[in-house]
């Protein structure tokens, strides 16, 4: 009888006295807070540092003047993760000619069949050189007009898929464009599945160079773009054709596949070039690189864009392995909880690029935690510039203090208390 009405009394005192109870817990915490504030003060020393290194990165050459080359704009992309390498005027609105070709190819794959029959029209067939002079009424497996889209560059093959695919050229650019859009190209403009010369269409030099990225993934793409010759014949009348691929670039260097080649009066000469070796899937872009008579400029500036990437990057592992001290959870069942952060971070890393690591965390958490919540994360600059941000996760939870886990304790408390009595 006593142990019971000592124990309604405890409980009484506890109902009058919730908050105070729950305050007092939270009090018990700070026999570690000494280390919290160690932990904290850490945090904030290494935020700062990291802060002063991307705001002061070392001071490197302009990429302009490691390069030295003829075309209006040129980049290199890094088609394993779309990180620029080197661009001059990479991010300039331009005229991009056939490159346009790319875009109509992977949109004709991505929505068409191969097998399809695509029927020419009298607007497709009127199309200016150059052409493969299809005729109106003429009909052709989509697969045959794929090849000699992007093996010779026809333009009233374009218009023929075009129309296809999306019912109008109207029609078909407005596929183009969503499809530029959802691939972060936000500079590129779409008004022909040709790129003949028209107001309003334009690309850059970085734009065009993601979309290539893009395209080389897609077996199909490169099984036709890397054909030397192919031979097809229109269905109806069986007019037979062949078609040379005119990418002297495929020839130039070890692990070349493509891409296109381009040129109109405003354009001036355009190529989109990519290899692929072992370690490395690079694609590059020259737009505006001469006019008549320097035809071959576009190849030796895209070599020597290749052979730039080639010499002076290197495949590095630049994710840092990281092991955080708990962060402290005000209100929580369990005061503090673990962290960790995953990543893989293997790319191509200039000589003179430095890598800067920005850690962000709270300085404290509130409960409720739940384990692999995001609580912070890790910003990693190169040369300044932000690349990418993986996350910090908890590796444990924390509920938030309630009247049930104070009640247990404080019996707990009185418990002990009354067996020492």
């Amino acid at each position: 009888m006593k142990t019971l009405i000592v124990g309604m009394i405890a409980l009484i005192f506890f109902l009058i006295n919730y908050n105070s109870l729950k305050n007092y817990y939270n009090m018990t915490l700070p026999k570690y807070i000494p280390f919290r504030n160690n932990f904290e003060e850490r945090l904030k020393t290494e935020n700062l540092n990291a802060k002063e290194n991307s705001q002061n990165p070392q001071d490197n050459t302009n990429t302009s003047e490691k390069l030295k080359l003829n075309a209006q704009a040129a980049l290199l992309l890094d088609a394993e993760n779309d990180r620029v390498l080197f661009e001059v005027n990479g991010y300039k609105k331009l005229p991009m000619a056939s490159t346009t070709k790319i875009m109509t190819c992977i949109i004709a794959l991505e929505k068409g069949k191969m097998d399809d029959v695509v029927n020419v029209s009298s607007y497709a067939a009127s199309m200016p050189d150059v052409q493969l002079n299809i005729r109106e009424g003429e009909q052709y497996y989509l697969k045959d007009l794929l090849y000699a889209l992007m093996l010779e560059s026809h333009n009233d093959v374009a218009v023929a898929i075009a129309e296809h695919i999306g019912g109008s050229v109207e029609g078909f650019a407005t596929m183009m464009n969503d499809k530029a859009r959802s691939l972060n190209c936000n500079n590129t403009n779409f008004v022909t599945p040709s790129g003949l010369d028209a107001e309003g269409h334009y690309t850059t030099a970085r734009d065009l160079a993601v979309i290539a990225s893009y395209a080389i993934k897609n077996k199909d793409f490169i099984a036709i773009t890397n054909t030397a010759s192919y031979q097809f014949k229109e269905l109806k009348y069986g007019r037979t054709f062949s078609v040379t691929n005119k990418n002297k670039f495929l020839y130039m260097m070890d692990g070349a596949i493509g891409v296109k080649t381009g040129f109109t009066g405003k354009a001036g000469y355009c190529f989109v070039g990519a290899i692929k070796r072992p370690d490395r899937t690079l694609v590059s872009v020259v737009l505006g690189c001469g006019w008549p008579p320097n035809k071959n400029l576009k190849w030796t500036e895209t070599k020597r864009l290749m052979t730039y990437g080639i010499e002076n990057f290197e495949k590095k592992q630049i994710f840092e392995e990281k092991k955080f001290n708990p962060l402290y959870v005000e209100d929580g069942q369990r005061g503090y909880v673990g962290l960790k952060i995953e990543g893989d971070l293997n790319l191509l890393l200039g000589k003179d690029e430095k890598v800067h690591i920005e850690y962000n965390l709270p300085e404290y958490l509130t409960a409720p935690i739940f384990k692999g919540q995001q609580v912070g994360s890790a910003k990693y600059y190169i040369d300044g510039s932000l690349y990418t941000e993986i996350p910090i996760y908890t590796t444990e939870e924390s509920k938030k203090i309630d009247f049930n886990f104070c009640l247990i304790k404080i019996l707990k408390l009185w418990s002990l208390q009354y067996d020492k009595n």
